[in-house]
Parts: structure tokens; C-alpha cells; sequence
């Protein structure tokens, strides 16, 4: 090989020299070009580098972006949902009824079934009906005038001129009448009552006079007499009737009462009665449950310079306690149901307010969720999350379905039905909420919904390990609806032991209310002995005085509520 290279080599040293001269400038030519090639590669991997970080910083800001769009669309969702219960609670129905077509499919294969069962003895029953129609029964009938109401009789006579036989001209007889009734009002009235106590001496002596005690008042050396006291803490309490409009209304018969001096008659009426309602609230606390709720009122003290938000508590005994008390603290502190409740030892209903949890941890309280609560929250996300919301509606349905059912039973019986029928379906609704859970962002409303339900889930199935608990705890929130409706009429209380009365009197009224006691004969006959007393009263005396055992003295008195 080498010998054909060197054959093909001119042997002129000049032509040798321009042949390496050429073959330099190539070389060179081609190192030229590889440099070239290089740079644009060099100038092709920086540009490619500078797209591909264009390509990170935009795709870190759709990501930044995507973030803030779905925390945009969860802020709408949640304000969407504020808008919705804000608008129901101002011109909605408060009812959380719904009705959902695909409601049934959250049922089983069992319950279909038997709702279908029921369909058709439906329609048979209606055929049936069709073919042998009834009576039609009466609507809302008008219910009889009660008879011990006093009854005038008004004649009306025709003149004596038309009396006249248009055919004989004789004078027609009366043969009969047609009567109709008609229910008239008679406003209040006052009148005084002037108390005369006799004197009585020796003609003989001259002296030794003696004369009969003062009666008792409810209110020493007061004007009211123990109904108008009743009804003027009846008239706040349980009409929801400021002072200012007692005083409207009392100017009206021209009698002038100031506001001021009512606001006294009430501070003494609440003074009067306080050994008996410390008295219920002994009881109470005797209970085996307790329900409970609080509710906020303004308290103004201009004395002190003072306005700010305080809280009405309420207690609801249970069957065999049935009395209502209430608590009045200057703020929400955890300080004041853990005082109340200091030595109570059962079941406690309340929300899922934390100020409890303190009373729950020492173990002789049991806490008691409400499913209501549960279900409202649910219930509010119709809107945002309607498939997981129906779910867990038709599951609660279920529940209060068998307490339906049961609602008229026994301890024992309530008992046996939940352990047989209720537990399976709590059962269902966890099984469900442990897949669903993850799926949910945790500020959502059904993310919301969730984790409430899954904190107070021990306490949520409760009701089921005795007879004598409830599902929900509506009895309390029934309880407070009085504070609410009387703080939209007198506003708020002005001063901290004008809170405390406040307290006393509303307890009294609607534990009339609860034991079907008309209040102001109640209340008038308590004004009436209270003051007799002349110091506190023992446990056994006031216990006769208690509205469901003066009830059964004094029968005559019962309030029959529709």
C-alpha cells in the first residue's frame, strides 16, 4: 500500500509543497467549517435552553393561575352558598324539606320493593274508594265557642208596623227564631282594690285597740296587685310586650304607668320567685339528659358604660323534670355552662360548641350530638355538591323515619328498635363518608359538611345506646326561640342582674308553656302565697308550687294549646 502511495507522489519538491500548501488550506477549510457547525450548535442548545425555560416559568404560571382559579371558583362556591342560606333565611321557606325524584335510588333493593308494596295498596285503596264514595269530611271546620265564656243574648225584633199580615192585616205571632253567634272582645280593664282594715276597740276602756294585719303584697308597700304583676311579666315574657308598650296600653284606660316604675314591678317579681326557680334548677340537674343551646342578646348597663354581647342559656329537663331554666353570662366563656353544670352527672344534647368539651372530659357527662346540625350543614350544599348532598339527606331521612315510628314507644322498646334498625344505617352513612372524605377539599362546603360529621361521629351515634335520648336536639333550639323573639321587641337587657331576671321570668312562662299551665293564673296565685312566707320557703313547700304539680290542684287552670 505504501508503495502505490509513494508511486503516486510527483518527485518535484515544488510540486510537493503546493500539493501540501492545498492540502493545508483544506484542512484548514474543514476545521473552519467544523467551527462554524460547532458555534451554531453552541447558538441551537442556548436557544433551546432559553424555550425550555420559558416553557418551566410558563408552566409555573398556569400552575399559579390554576391554584388561584380554583381557589376563585371554592371562594364563589362558598359565597354562592352564603348567598343562598342568607336569602332563604330573609324570604325562604326555614323548612329543609326537599323533594328529589332520585331521592328513592339511595334506598336498597328491600326498601323499593316494600315502597312499592305501598304503591300499589294505594291505588287499590282509591279504586276502591272511587267505586264507594264516603261522607266528605269537613275541612278546617270552625271549632265551638267554649261554653264557659259569658254569653249575651240580643233580640231582634221586628217593628210593630211590619208585623202586619199582608193578607189578613192581623198582627203575626212570634213562632221561633234563628241564632247565630258572634265572638266579641272586652279590652282589660282595671279597678282598685281598696283594702279596709278594721279597727276595734274597748267602748269601756277607751283603749286596747287592736286592728287586722296588713294583707300580703307581692310587692311591700307596692301599688300592683298580684294579677297586674302577673300580667305585666307576662305581657315582656311570654307576649313579648316591651315596657314602653304596657305603658301605651295602660294610658289607653287612663291609668299612667312609667316605664320606669314597670321595670321596677318586674326586678321585684323576679326577686320573688327566685328561691322556686333555684329550685328547678335543682331538679334539672337531677335529669338523666339534659338539652341545651344558647343564644346572644345585647347587654347595655349605663351605669358602668358597658355594651357588649351576651349569652341566654337555656336547659331543657328531661320527662320526669319537665322544667325549662335559664342562664344569663356576660360573655360565650366556656366558664358559664361549666359552672351551671358543675355537679350534673348524665347525657348532655348540645351543639358542637367547644366551650363543652371541658365538661365532657371528666367522664360523669356524656355528650349528645344533634343530627339536625349534621343535616343542615348538608342540606346547605344542595346547590354546590348535589350528589353527595341527597345522599346523606335520604340517609338521614331513614333515621328520623324509625324515630318517627317509634315516637310514641317505650324506653325499652325505643332502645331495641335503634340497636335493630338505626345502627345499620348509621353503619351505611360511615362506610360512605370514609370514600368520600378524600375526595373533598377540606374548606368546601361539603368539605365542611364532612369533617363536622366525622368529628362529632361518636357522639352522633349515641342516641342509639339509650331509649331516653333524642335524635337531635330541637327541644333546646325550641327553647331559645323566646329569647330571639323577645330580643327583637325590647332590644336588650340593661344591666347584668337585669339579665339574671330576665332569666328567671322566661323560665317560668314557658315552663308554663311546657306543662300546659295557663301562666298568668299561675303567676298570680304564686304572687299571692310567695309573699305570705315571710322568709324562704323549705324544698317541700316549693315543690307544691312547681307548674306541673299545681297543675294537678288546680285543674280548672290547664292551657290547651292548638
Amino acid at each position: 500500500m505504501n508503495r502505490d502511495v509513494n508511486n503516486l507522489l510527483p518527485d518535484d519538491i515544488a510540486t510537493l509543497r503546493q500539493m501540501l500548501l492545498e492540502r493545508d488550506q483544506q484542512i484548514q477549510l474543514q476545521l473552519n467549517t467544523i467551527e462554524l457547525q460547532t458555534g451554531s450548535i453552541q447558538l441551537q442548545s442556548n436557544t433551546i435552553q432559553s424555550l425550555e425555560s420559558k416553557v418551566e416559568n410558563q408552566s409555573n404560571t398556569i400552575q399559579i393561575q390554576s391554584e388561584t382559579i380554583l381557589k376563585q371558583a371554592q371562594a364563589q362556591n362558598r359565597l354562592e352558598n352564603q348567598i343562598e342560606k342568607l336569602l332563604r333565611q330573609l324570604y325562604g321557606r326555614r323548612s329543609e324539606r326537599f323533594i328529589d325524584p332520585n331521592q328513592l335510588m339511595l334506598f336498597d333493593e328491600n326498601d323499593l320493593k316494600a315502597l312499592e308494596q305501598e304503591a300499589r295498596e294505594r291505588q287499590r285503596d282509591e279504586k276502591l274508594a272511587a267505586k264507594n264514595p264516603a261522607k266528605r269530611q269537613p275541612g278546617h271546620a270552625r271549632k265551638p265557642i267554649p261554653d264557659h265564656l259569658p254569653r249575651e243574648i240580643i233580640r231582634h225584633e221586628l217593628p210593630l208596623p211590619d208585623r202586619a199580615c199582608p193578607c189578613c192585616g192581623g198582627e203575626r205571632a212570634e213562632i221561633g227564631f234563628e241564632s247565630s253567634e258572634q265572638l266579641e272582645y272586652i279590652p282589660a280593664s282595671f279597678k282598685v282594690l281598696e283594702h279596709r282594715r278594721m279597727k276595734y276597740a274597748c267602748r269601756r276602756c277607751q283603749e286596747h285597740v287592736a286592728i287586722v294585719p296588713p294583707p300580703a303584697r307581692p310587692i311591700e308597700k307596692g301599688l300592683p296587685g298580684p294579677g297586674l304583676l302577673a300580667h305585666t311579666v307576662l305581657g315582656k315574657y311570654g307576649d313579648h310586650l316591651p315596657l314602653y308598650r304596657q305603658e301605651d296600653i295602660a294610658s289607653r284606660h287612663g291609668v299612667i304607668l312609667r316605664r320606669s316604675t314597670l321595670c321596677d314591678w318586674i326586678g321585684a317579681a323576679a326577686d320573688l320567685l327566685e328561691p322556686l326557680y333555684s329550685r328547678m334548677i335543682e331538679l334539672v340537674l337531677q335529669s338523666r339528659v339534659i338539652h341545651t343551646d344558647d343564644t346572644s342578646v345585647k347587654l347595655v348597663d349605663r351605669m358602668l358604660k358597658l355594651s357588649q354581647t351576651a349569652r341566654f342559656w337555656g336547659y331543657y329537663g328531661d320527662e320526669f323534670r319537665p322544667y325549662i331554666v335559664y342562664d344569663f353570662t356576660e360573655s360565650r366563656k366556656r366558664d358559664g355552662p361549666a359552672k351551671f353544670l358543675k355537679n350534673y352527672q348524665g347525657f348532655l344534647q348540645a351543639d358542637a360548641y367547644g366551650g363543652y368539651d371541658g365538661i365532657y372530659s371528666g367522664g360523669g357527662v356524656l355528650e349528645v350530638a344533634c343530627w339536625a346540625h349534621a343535616r343542615r350543614k348538608w342540606f346547605d350544599c344542595r346547590t354546590t355538591d348535589p350528589t353527595r348532598s341527597h345522599e346523606v339527606l335520604g340517609q338521614v331521612s331513614r333515621l328520623y323515619e324509625i324515630e318517627r315510628e317509634i315516637r310514641r314507644a317505650g324506653e325499652a322498646e325505643r332502645l331495641a328498635v335503634r340497636q335493630e334498625r338505626s345502627i345499620p344505617v348509621l353503619g351505611e352513612i360511615r362506610a360512605w363518608l370514609d370514600v368520600e372524605m378524600p375526595k373533598l377539599l377540606p374548606k368546601s362546603p361539603s368539605g365542611t359538611a364532612a369533617i363536622y360529621m366525622d368529628n362529632q361521629w361518636q357522639a352522633l351515634n349515641r342516641y342509639c345506646d339509650s331509649g331516653i335520648l333524642s335524635i337531635d336536639n330541637n327541644e333546646a333550639e325550641r327553647v331559645m326561640k323566646p329569647c330571639a323573639i323577645g330580643r327583637k321587641n325590647w332590644l336588650f337587657v340593661g344591666s347584668v342582674s337585669g339579665g339574671r331576671r330576665a332569666a328567671i321570668l322566661m323560665g317560668m312562662v314557658q315552663t308554663c308553656k311546657r306543662n300546659g299551665v295557663e301562666p298568668w293564673a299561675y303567676l298570680k296565685n304564686l304572687f299571692e302565697i310567695l309573699p305570705g312566707s315571710g322568709k324562704v320557703p323549705k324544698s317541700s313547700d316549693l315543690d307544691r308550687l312547681l307548674a306541673d304539680r299545681w297543675l294537678l290542684e288546680h285543674p280548672e287552670h290547664i292551657w290547651q294549646i292548638d
